[in-house]
């Protein structure tokens, strides 16, 4: 480079600077700017060598990022200070985190490590190592909250600044973008930010749809500005009649969100009727801002018909996010739908600034509250570490993008919780023992299933039970991150204690047969049997699916061998090898099958030759056009691909431990009737585990009783047991299962 043309860089480098300290949303006092000084020599010393794939400075890139710290997020000087320097240990040798500590403390050197452990993961196209990426970056919130809001900053300026780059890295980091960074930075209340990030993921991942969308918004822009400065003439006098200090502007909708609903309800651009919103923005006092809210939202509905299923109140009830405002779909001029989106100054600031502007309107001694309040709700997310990653992504996902519904407790305090989730969502969302105790639930008064899907303004009531524990048929029921999660460990602990068991009664049933319960006969139990774990035997022998009958074979086989080896050694021939490798069809025939839907049906299908599932993977099912269904892992190379496009085509799929599956039976009873007969009966059911009564009925006819029960067992042995049971009551002349 000449001289002049250094010159005039380092001039549009002082701009950039200078323009950063001008748009700061925080008041930055002195002590901020000489911090920001101080971070941008340093950033500039340490990238002065360095360049951008389109030849320009590497330093502009962090003052970008600093700049949608300061303006567009609004975080404080600590955080723009960070943000110039998030780039400076991981591309530099001369500085490390302990250099960062020494020259601006603790707090920047913690988020500056954060930020430098997000960089240094390496970004590859297998989408679990990705998704394990992610969950390492969310683990980064423990150290501090401004590591991910910079995060998504820092991604934000590379999706404005990609056009240089090959394309297909464009579209692995749009896919990414769109997979990632914009659910969390809806989640955030970022909402200016995720549209924009959504905008730009669909530039490059279908750039077609992105430019015809956006050709098109921009031949209706002038037709748009004047529908609006109409709807505006019809209720300006009536507002100005009530004083009010406000200003009102119309907001096209993204490009992103007019393509999914092109998409959704199998539209044209032309009949999307809602490419717009209108805006109405007030001046309030705290106290006021509600009852002005609504007079305005009268105002409104005096000139316009509004549509009455498209009201959301979110000022009385505000989104987890912060976000407060009125909305109303009103019938406008030329018989279009309009949204009408009602705020005042505060909580527009919070829509658009996300955490940083509900942070600002705390007062002092509820500041750290909020945060901590914050912080721990995207924490529970991260409670489950047993998950498989993209499960993981997937969940978090669904909880960040979700919809929310927002429901009662019996003493009428208002829970949120997402669209789709259950009274045990609820339960566990109050506390985790009440989750845990959940025997049923009332929903406004009545009795509902667990699986009943709550409504706003539901109020909930759930019954609990001392006896009661979670069984693995809440996992059809749950949908909340929290809830799963601890469900999931609560049936691993139960299970733990049944194989615990189980070894003690193998121990005993072996010592009979004159076995001695140690490593090599465990290992050749496993063996034969067909299991893959000691873990498989001990719970097989504790729910009674591997019996005495069972032993008593394995024992025989065991002295048939000996005397084989006996009678080879002194034949000198050597003995054939016992097949010590399990046969997977085996396997999969015996102890493993694949169901489908949440009917759990058995249907034919093949596994997928791009990742091979075998049993125990977590799967998931694809109709195909001509072979039928194809069975891919989760975490697939394909996966997200195939889930994102063909959504309809996606089938359920998991893997059933046939010593965990639940079989239903009827059982007939006949005898003599007597007084305390049901009682009887109904205890004896009761009182034997790993039985579950669906139904029972009793008919009397002439001191002759008769009845029919319908039980849920896990296998064969257990029904064998019960039947043998009730045999032993008194009166009790038949029982047989039908």
């Amino acid at each position: 480079m000449t001289a002049v043309e250094i010159e005039k860089e380092n001039s549009e480098i002082t701009k950039a600077y200078k323009k950063l300290l001008r748009v700061s949303y925080t008041t930055l006092s002195d002590d901020d700017k000489k911090l920001i000084r101080k971070a941008f020599d340093v950033a500039v010393d340490a990238h002065k060598e360095q360049r951008r794939k389109s030849g320009e400075a590497y330093i502009f890139h962090p003052i970008a990022v600093a700049t949608i710290v300061a303006s567009e997020i609004g975080l404080d000087g600590t955080s723009i200070a960070a943000a110039l320097l998030h780039d400076v240990v991981e591309d530099n040798e001369d500085y490390s985190i302990t250099d960062i500590e020494n020259l601006f403390g603790e707090t920047i050197a913690k988020i500056v490590d954060g930020l430098t452990k997000i960089s240094s993961l390496k970004k590859d196209t297998n989408v679990s190592l990705q998704a394990e990426n992610f969950r390492k970056m969310l683990l980064t919130l423990n150290d501090d909250v401004r590591v991910i809001i910079i995060k998504i900053a820092d991604r934000l300026h590379n999706m404005q600044t990609m056009d240089s780059m090959r394309p297909d890295k464009q579209i692995k980091i749009a896919s990414e973008t769109l997979y990632i960074y914009a659910p969390l930075a809806h989640r955030i209340g970022l909402y200016n930010i995720k549209t924009e990030l959504e905008d730009l993921g669909l530039k490059y991942t279908e750039p077609e749809v992105y430019n015809d969308i956006l050709a098109k918004m921009k031949a209706s822009k002038e037709e748009q500005d004047a529908y609006i400065s109409e709807f505006n003439n019809v209720i300006k006098n009536s507002l100005d009649k009530e004083s009010l200090n406000y200003h009102i502007k119309g907001r096209p909708k993204s490009i992103f969100s007019i393509k999914r609903k092109i998409e959704k309800q199998g539209v044209t651009f032309d009949e999307v009727y809602d490419k717009f919103a209108v805006r109405i923005i007030y001046e309030s006092a705290p106290e006021n801002e509600k009852f002005i809210a609504w007079k305005i939202y009268s105002v409104v509905t005096d000139h316009f018909r509004p549509n009455p299923i498209r009201l959301r109140d979110w000022i009385s009830s505000p989104k987890s996010t912060g976000y407060e405002a009125l909305h109303i779909t009103v019938m406008g001029p030329k018989g279009q739908w309009v949204e009408v989106q009602i705020r005042s100054e505060r909580m527009n600031e919070i829509a658009e600034k996300g955490y940083a502007a509900h942070y600002k309107y705390k007062n002092e001694d509820d500041k750290e509250d909020s945060l901590e309040d914050w912080i721990n709700k995207l924490q529970e997310t991260l409670e489950n570490p047993h998950t498989n990653a993209v499960d993981f992504v997937e969940q978090f996902k669904l909880n960040l993008y979700s919809k929310e519904i927002y429901v009662f407790t019996p003493k009428g305090d208002l829970k949120s919780l997402p669209k789709g989730a259950t009274p045990l969502d609820f339960a566990f969302s109050i506390h985790t023992q009440i989750g845990m105790k959940t025997r049923g639930a009332k929903v406004n008064g009545k009795l509902v299933p667990l699986s009943h899907e709550l409504n706003s303004g539901d109020q909930v009531d759930i019954l609990t039970s001392e006896s009661t524990k979670p069984n693995p048929n809440w996992l059809d029921y749950a949908t909340t991150a929290r809830a799963r999660s601890k469900i999931k460990s609560s049936l691993k602990e139960e299970k733990k204690e049944v194989a615990q068991d189980g070894k003690e009664i193998l121990r005993r049933k072996l010592k009979q047969l004159k076995i001695v319960l140690n490593e090599k006969s465990i290992n050749q139990m496993v063996r034969h049997f067909n299991l893959k774990t000691s873990f498989d035997l001990f719970y097989r022998v504790g729910i009674g699916t591997i019996d005495n009958s069972m032993l008593k074979e394995y024992a025989a086989s065991r002295s048939n061998a000996l005397v084989s080896f006996i009678k080879n050694k002194i034949t000198r021939r050597t003995a054939t090898i016992p097949k010590a490798d399990l046969d997977k069809e085996e396997i999969t025939n015996k102890y493993d099958m694949l169901v489908f839907g949440k009917e759990e049906e058995k249907l034919e299908y093949k596994p997928a030759i791009c990742c091979n599932p075998i049993p125990g993977d977590s799967v998931f099912g694809f109709l195909t056009i001509n072979e039928g269904i194809k069975v891919h892992k989760k975490n697939c190379p394909n996966a997200v691909s195939l889930q994102s496009n063909y959504a309809y085509r996606i089938l359920l799929a998991k893997w059933i431990d046939s010593s965990q599956q639940e079989f239903a039976a009827q059982i007939v009873l006949s005898g003599i009737d007597n007084l305390g007969l049901v009682n009887d009966i109904t205890k004896i059911i009761s009182s034997n585990m790993h039985v579950n009564m669906k139904s029972i009925s009793f008919e009397s006819d002439d001191g002759i009783f008769s009845g029919k029960i319908n039980v849920v067992v896990k296998n064969k042995t257990r029904l064998k047991k019960l039947i043998e049971n009730l045999k032993k009551i008194s009166g009790i002349d038949k029982v047989y299962r039908v």
